[in-house]
């Protein structure tokens, strides 16, 4: 025998509940970046619907879209920031937006507004690397050899992407092998052959630059690359040369 249908029970007072302790869970936790995986904080932000969440906020709830927007933030400024650290201006502005709300100088409409506008500009940070025909991971290099000096024309800025481009294939190709940081010799690798690719590098890089650069380069390289094919890129596709 079929049992009846009980009708739905009534959630609006658990939902109203849920609004008040998103609100005040804004306000005391501030912001907090994972340790999490990258694989686990994929998120594309150009395909959240920031029209429908405007709406949701104006219908009421508005505590609720704004933890939610808050929280895909979060990830995706986790990947990011992962990813390249040239981004740290983002993760800085964002931690200063979520100060200021927490000490009480916004109120959540305006808080609400300025999160939305802040998840456009990531996004158009996100599809930077397609902009500038290259990959996160040649994007990555890029930002170190060009942030925040020297002053390049388009020419130079044209060859320091090639330099970037093939240096990062020449290692991955060749060098990022299993292990490579747990020995001397294919450490040593690494480093040399990031030296002999950055002495390609325009005139406008002098050798103490140069030098600067180059540190900086492997520092990124020992931190992203794990060997074997393995790097925080895992799943990124390839910009078209």
């Amino acid at each position: 025998m079929i049992k009846a249908l009980r009708p739905p029970p009534d959630i609006s007072g658990v939902m109203n509940d849920l609004d008040a302790l998103l609100d005040d869970s804004i306000a005391t936790e501030g912001y907090r970046i994972s340790a999490r995986p990258a694989a686990e904080a994929l998120i594309d932000l150009s395909q959240i619907d920031l029209a429908s969440l405007q709406k949701k906020f104006e219908e009421g709830k508005k505590a609720t879209e704004t933890e939610k927007l808050k929280g895909q933030i979060e990830k995706k400024l986790d990947t990011m920031v992962r990813e390249n650290k040239g981004r740290i201006d983002f993760l800085e502005k964002f931690q200063k937006l979520i100060g200021s709300y927490n000490s009480s100088s916004h109120n959540l409409e305006a808080f609400f507004k300025e999160l939305m506008h802040f998840a456009q500009n990531l996004t158009q940070e996100e599809q930077r690397a397609t902009r500038e025909n290259l990959s996160e991971e040649e994007l990555a290099i890029f930002d170190l050899l060009t942030q925040p000096e020297p002053e390049l024309t388009e020419k130079e800025k044209h060859e320091v992407k090639k330099v970037a481009k093939d240096m990062l294939a020449k290692l991955k190709a060749e060098k990022l092998v299993l292990d490579w940081k747990l020995k001397t010799q294919t450490k040593a690798d690494v480093e040399r052959t990031i030296r002999d690719f950055y002495i390609k590098l325009p005139k406008a890089y002098t050798p103490e630059l140069k030098k600067d650069k180059r540190a900086k380069t492997y520092a990124h390289i020992y931190e992203s690359y794990f060997g074997a094919g393995e790097s925080v890129y895992q799943g990124k596709g390839v910009a078209a040369h």
